[in-house]
């Protein structure tokens, strides 16, 4: 995508001034915005929250509101960091160079992409195949008969798809690894956020959706996933998430328009340090890198 001289100049102008005046009003307190991927937006709050016991002369202000969302407001200078749950598109690179900065990132976790199904269906496997068949577009499967599976409580048989909105990082990376960049089927109840498909699911016995390992609560079940329909079917967890066992895990990362300095560059130090890495670690992603901690979720 080609950026008018205009435009380009604009983004420029944003993000300087924006650089020059992130401070909270009658304090010398620096402010950091971070925004971006709902997967990771929890575990972002909780290294800012964490931080401001390193560094209190640090304010990190988190929100979320998806991977694409975070990485617009770093195009036009209102975030120092983007949170994602995918990579960057070429536009978007594009975009940053064109405004004479060069995307920097950095990968801050891993996270195994899970499958929820409702507690009571009986389905303990599924397939990459099968979950193209459910949520491409042209795939056959619409009931669960079709599986061969009989779901309690679910007098329709039809399979209710739960999905993301096309903003998200989630929704990006099923799209790529699971339906191989093919269409979403029409139809599927799509959700704002991570937390909303796995209480959808939760409460619909005829569903089933997908989402951050983190997310994963009692109250949904998650099947073992094969790649080729074989026996070697693996459970989501942070061990395969890390090992690349599980077939759709991924990188969890942050952008910055340019390499980092000052409090950014320090805030990003200390999340990939050993103290943020446990962070992490201890709300159900696998870490960036090989890190002991004391009491870790795995």
């Amino acid at each position: 995508m080609k950026l008018s001289k205009t435009l380009a100049f604009t983004i420029l102008s944003v993000m300087m001034l924006s650089a020059c005046t992130r401070s909270e009003s009658g304090s010398s307190r620096v402010v950091v915005q971070n925004k971006g991927s709902d997967t990771l937006v929890n575990v972002a709050q909780a290294w800012a929250e964490e931080y401001q016991n390193v560094n209190p002369a640090v304010a990190i202000a988190v929100t979320g509101g998806g991977s694409g969302t975070g990485i617009a407001s770093l195009l036009n200078g209102t975030v120092d960091i983007a949170n994602a749950s995918r990579q960057m598109k070429d536009s978007e690179r594009a975009s940053l160079i064109e405004a004479g900065k060069e995307p920097q990132e950095f990968i801050v976790g891993f996270d195994a992409l899970a499958i929820f199904v409702h507690p009571d269906n009986p389905m303990n496997e599924i397939s990459i195949e099968q979950l193209a068949q459910i949520y491409a577009d042209g795939g056959a499967y619409e009931r669960w008969s079709q599986l061969g599976i009989t779901v309690p409580g679910c007098s329709s048989d039809e399979i209710v798809r739960v999905s993301r909105q096309n903003n998200s990082g989630t929704y990006a990376y099923f799209r790529e690894a699971v339906l191989a960049k093919q269409d979403f089927k029409l139809g599927s109840r799509d959700m704002h956020g991570s937390k909303d498909v796995v209480d959808l699911v939760m409460h619909t016995a005829c569903a089933i959706g997908y989402s951050g390992l983190a997310y994963a609560s009692d109250e949904v079940k998650m099947p073992c996933v094969t790649s080729d329909g074989t026996d070697n079917c693996v459970t989501p967890s942070v061990a395969t998430a890390l090992d690349g066992s599980y077939p759709i895990a991924r990188p969890l990362l942050m952008y910055t328009a340019g390499q980092p300095d000052g409090a950014t560059a320090e805030y990003l130090n200390w999340i990939l340090s050993d103290e943020g890495q446990c962070i992490i670690l201890n709300k159900g992603y696998a870490s960036a890198t090989p890190v002991e901690c004391v009491n870790p979720s795995v």
